[in-house]
């Protein structure tokens, strides 16, 4: 069994994600202690539950420690098969972030996985639907990725209600070696029982911010009903995104000049890739071997990715600094 010490490093949820899902790769029972030890409220919440539920279910795993506020899981996975799920995250828990704990795994799936899954789609603290579509799943592409993401609705906080569906075929990995790509900014501007003039008032002072900065840029704006009331932004380019999700109070310019900030963070640093996809890619390059990216910086959270991949694999990630940049590489 291989023991985790689940405060090392960024010490949350995403190391425990992806422990579960190289668990579920290469057939390694874990343990992992210390769970979330360093959060204000510690241990697994719902939105981490329901991911390792299904996890389970989808390798037919043994697991215990399944419970809010656990801070101590066993996992002890079977094989990988396939097959429809259906799954309710509850309110406005993140399904970008409980699809970080099974895509992973699901190259090596015995057949098709097909998700419907209901939960927050543009909620704090996690990448938004738009961004996986457009940055994630088109990293993952190159490096081989049989997967798609479809979203059906959108669901923001507290109330949730969104809707995705999500497939996954079984797939062999292949190393890619990223570079900065020179597309122009795209992106898509949303509100939900708001007023249409929202996601209008967004997309345009992103689209100022951009011009300002040199970056021409095509924002769509859509505005609808839906369960939950919210609105949001997401911007990106190649292997490079932004986003800013929409307040209470917050007026809806300093949100759209909020995701044009981000993005053009990264676009002036030069970068193959974000720093947000940095962390996401780690298991994959690992997966698929001789690949590569640079990062404006080396956050704890892919740092975090790095050690907990290189428990269950047989790889070690380089990384050196190249004209500000940081090179992140494995073979």
């Amino acid at each position: 069994m291989l023991e985790i010490d689940g405060s090392y490093g960024e010490g949350g949820g995403q190391l425990v994600r992806t422990a579960v899902a190289l668990s579920a790769v290469t057939g390694r029972e874990i343990r992992v202690t210390k769970i979330r030890k360093n959060r204000q409220n510690p241990g697994l919440k719902q939105q981490h539950l329901k991911a390792l539920e299904t996890a389970a279910r989808i390798c037919k795993a043994r697991v215990s420690g399944l419970f809010p506020g656990s801070t101590e899981l066993s996992f002890a996975p079977v094989e990988i098969k396939g097959g429809k799920y259906d799954i309710n995250i509850g309110t406005a828990g993140s399904i970008t972030l409980f699809l970080q704990c099974l895509m992973p795994a699901l190259p090596f799936a015995k057949e098709k996985v097909e998700l419907t899954i209901r939960g927050g789609t543009d909620v704090a603290w996690a990448p938004t639907m738009d961004y996986l579509q457009q940055v994630t799943f088109k990293a993952l592409e190159q490096l081989g990725y049989a997967g798609k993401v479809v979203l059906k609705e959108h669901g923001y906080y507290p109330k949730g209600g969104g809707r995705v569906s999500a497939s996954f075929e079984p797939c062999r990995l292949q190393g890619f070696h990223f570079l900065k790509e020179e597309d122009e900014i795209r992106g898509i501007s949303h509100a939900s029982n708001l007023p249409a003039h929202v996601p209008l008032r967004q997309a345009e002072a992103a689209r100022i911010r951009l011009q300002e900065a040199g970056y021409p840029s095509q924002i769509e704006t859509k505005s609808f009903e839906a369960f939950s009331t919210g609105s949001g932004i997401t911007l990106w380019a190649g292997f490079l995104g932004g986003s800013a999700l929409g307040e209470r109070g917050l007026p809806a310019e300093k949100v759209g000049k909020h995701a044009a900030e981000e993005i053009i963070s990264e676009m002036s640093a030069g970068s193959s890739v974000d720093i947000h996809l940095a962390d996401q890619l780690i298991p994959y390059m690992a997966l698929a071997g001789n690949s590569s990216y640079t990062v404006r910086e080396l956050s704890l959270h892919t740092a975090t990715n790095i050690w907990i991949t290189e428990q269950f694999l047989d790889v070690k990630f380089k990384i050196e600094e190249k004209k500000g940049l940081f090179e992140v590489s494995v073979n």
